[in-house]
This record gives structure tokens, sequence and C-alpha cells, in this order.
């Protein structure tokens, strides 16, 4: 059952007869004190649909405490907020107080109906569900992430991936479309961090020919691309304050409108996002918006870095080592016990895809030195800790004793970093594809440290 709250009575009505079309049970309330004593009395209200304002005041006082007392009755039951776009800053205060969700009047049917249909199946999903074992992400440490993966995936709520560089955030994305009722619509990467601002509207939503001077033919923007399955925004921390306005109308009302065209267009895309930035400390320092983060962090997935997880070292050197000889016609090979023992030393800043390029590069330096390694008992060959020491040897890290800088100690990590990526630079005369695949990290967050360290 559905508990609408509104004290406009066509509001009420219009509602009702949208959720009875669509099979929901409803039932109407006028104002918060009457809602509270169906959120008392009424154990089969599922979800509650609700404006911010019952009086002459529009300050939504009166609906952040009717939220609040029916998260306290009723915690269990989800919280859809209604709010004029102006009064955004409202549904704002809401999602911090506990709401699911907020939608803006005048509410367009098929968001609403959708955003309801999400809330209701998370909040009924079993968290005994588990996934499907066919996926590619390695590791035991992971296992409440993909049952989490599994219980969202069904539902078309947006989700925040956050974590540090190289901790397989894309994986986790592939798997929730995988997973989802859009896996036979495409799957659509966007890495933000490489648009600029005045490109953000021809990228992501297309253009037409003419537009604008450098527009010598239509363009599909990545909405578009994506139509029927997943857009997948990477490093979304990057996003310009002006794009992220722009990405807001998009998320919010599911419509946009392609450059040099006047018609709107509706979305049909799940969206997840994905960083390695803090976006709540961004929030603080208003580099990113409050509203566009609620939008977004409906359901939000951490993933722990690879020091934090040690104990998935030898599954994933496993892996690597299998695809790694798949991919160059080698023999089965395995990494001896004392070489996983000092993989496990490693600090391994650049995470999982630093563990992936060195089991790879060693096993190739391997394939280069005759004689061959010996064969263990299964009739496999040996990687040794010495094979894997010599190619971490060779990579700029904070290991490897540094020369100074000007103004900065030569012990500081600061200085070490500088040095470390000022060598690989100069390493691949200034190939940052290289330098970022050579040091483990994404081209994203080299070009970070690079403006950090004045580069």
């Amino acid at each position: 059952m559905i508990l609408v709250v509104d004290d406009d009575k066509n509001i009420r009505l219009s509602l009702k007869l949208i959720l009875e079309r669509n099979a929901y049970e409803v039932t109407l309330a006028e104002g918060p004190k009457e809602a509270m004593q169906i959120v008392r009395n009424t154990p089969a209200v599922e979800l509650v649909l609700m404006d911010m304002n019952y009086t002459r005041a529009t300050d939504g006082e009166e609906g952040l405490t009717l939220l609040k007392q029916v998260k306290v009755f009723r915690p269990e039951v989800p919280c859809i907020l209604m709010t004029a776009w102006g009064s955004i800053d409202l549904a704002v205060q809401g999602m911090r107080a506990g709401a699911f969700d907020f939608i803006t009047k005048p509410w367009d049917n098929g968001v609403l109906l959708d955003r309801i249909e999400t809330a209701i199946k998370i909040n009924n999903a079993s968290p005994a569900t588990q996934p499907i074992q066919s996926s590619p992400i390695v590791g035991t440490s992971l296992s409440a992430i993909l049952a989490t993966v599994a219980r969202v995936a069904p539902t078309n709520a947006p989700v925040l991936i956050t974590g540090e560089s190289g901790t397989g955030k894309e994986l986790i994305a592939e798997a929730i479309h995988r997973q989802s009722q859009r896996a036979n619509g495409p799957f659509v990467k966007v890495n933000l961090g490489g648009i600029s601002t005045s490109l953000f509207e021809s990228e992501m939503f297309g253009h037409k020919k003419g537009s604008f001077t450098d527009a010598k033919a239509d363009r599909i923007g990545r909405f578009e691309l994506a139509k029927g399955g997943t857009i997948f925004l990477d490093e979304i921390g990057e996003l310009s304050l002006a794009s992220q306005v722009k990405l807001l109308r998009v998320l919010q009302d599911q419509t946009y409108e392609v450059l040099g065209d006047s018609q709107t267009r509706r979305t049909d895309v799940r969206v997840v996002c994905a960083t390695n930035a803090d976006l709540r400390a961004m929030v603080g320092e208003r580099t990113f918006r409050e509203d566009l983060f609620y939008r977004i962090n409906i359901i939000s997935l951490h993933l722990p870095p690879l020091r934090d997880r040690r104990e998935d070292i030898p599954l994933l050197v496993d892996h690597f080592l299998r695809m790694a000889c798949e991919a160059n016609h080698l023999p089965p090979v395995k990494a001896t016990t004392e070489a996983i023992g000092y993989l496990q030393t490693l600090p391994f800043p650049g995470n999982i895809r630093e563990l992936k390029n060195l089991v790879e590069r060693a096993l190739l330096m391997k394939g280069t030195d005759p004689p061959p390694a010996p064969p263990c008992e299964g009739g496999e060959w040996l990687l040794t800790a010495s094979d894997f020491r010599s190619s971490y040897s060779s990579v700029p890290n904070s290991s490897t004793p540094l020369p100074q800088q000007g103004g900065v100690g030569g012990g500081s990590l600061s200085s070490m970093e500088r040095n470390a990526i000022a060598a690989c630079i100069a390493k691949h005369n200034g190939n940052l594809s290289l330098v970022a695949k050579e040091l483990g990290i994404s081209r994203g967050a080299l070009y970070r440290k690079i403006e950090k360290h004045g580069l």
C-alpha cells in the first residue's frame, strides 16, 4: 500500500488514479496528523509519497517533521518527497533526514512510477540474494558488496561506486549491468574527467550539424547511445559545477535536448557513477553540488584498497596469471608461496591494476630468461619472489631512494611521489598513457598528480 500525503485534493486524487491504474493499493491523507495515524495503525503501508508543505508556509518544516516522525515509527518504510524545482534545497534537507528519493512538481508519470517501483523493489529485496557465479570479480573479501550488487541490480536505482583508483569500480558497474533487467542493452562508459565543460553537452547529449562552428556532422550523444541500457559515469568528481547542473536536470527529469535541436528527448538509461574523490568533502567545499550528490547516491558501494584486502592477493595472482598465460599462449604458471608472501608485503598504491601489471610483467620477463623456470608438481612453471622483486624494483615507487627536490624534504611522501612520476615521464618521453600504465594508476589520477606537483 502507498500512502499519499498532500493538502491539495486534486493532487491526491490525481496520484490515486495514476497509482491504482498501475495496480498499487493507495490510501490518502490531507496532512501530517492524519498521515501519522495511518502510519501507526496500518502495517500494510510500504511507501510514503509526501509533500513538503501543508500550510501557507513554504519553508518545508512541516514536511521535514513528518518525515522524521515516519522514520521513527516505521524506519523501514521508504519515503519519496514531492517538491517544486525552485525548492529543491528542501528535498536535499529531506535526503539528509532519511528520505529515499525526491521528485519535483509537476512530475512526469513515467519518472514517478519508476522511482516508486525502485524504492519498493529495493526495500523488499532479500538480503540473502546471491550474485551470479560467472562474475569476473575475484576475491572473498567482496562477498558483502557482491550480495548488495545482486540485491539492487534488478532495480533502476542510481548507484555510486567509490574507492581508490584501480580497485575495480568499473568491474562492479559491469556486474550491476549484467545482473539488471537491462543486460541485453548497451553498457556505455564515459570518463567525465576527460570531457571539458565546453564539450560536455555535445558529448553527452549530441549535436546537430551546424549547431556550432566545428559541428560538421550530426553527433549522437552518450545518453542516446546508452538507450535501454546502462551509462557508467566514471570520475564524476572531476565534473565542473556548470556541467553538474546540466547533468542534474537530466537525472531529475530524464529529459534532454540535442544541441541545435529544440525537440525534448527522453532518456531510458540506468545511471551508475564512480569516483575516487571524497564527494561529501567536496560538497562541504562547495565544489560538488549537494542535490546532485543525493540524486546519484541512492545506493552507495565502497571498494576497499588492496592493502586492506591482502587475503585476496593469492586468488588475484592466480587469476591474472591464468589470463596472461592464455593471452600469450604460454604454459600454465604458478606463483610460489614465498612469492605470494612477498606480494602481500607491497603497498600497491595502484591497487589491483598495479598488481595485474606486475604479474604480467614478471611473467613476460621470466618467459624471456633461459633456461625456463622449473616445473612444479602439477606440471606448471613457477614464478618466485625474486622474479616479482626484480620486476617491481624497475618501477618508480615510494620504496626507492630518490634525490631531494627543492623546498621539499627528500624523505617526504609528496617529494617521493613527485620524483617517481617525473622519472617515469622522462623514461617514456612524455607518453602519459605509458606512464599511467607503468605506475598502475588511471590517466585521470595521473593528470591530477601532475597538476598537484606542478610537473
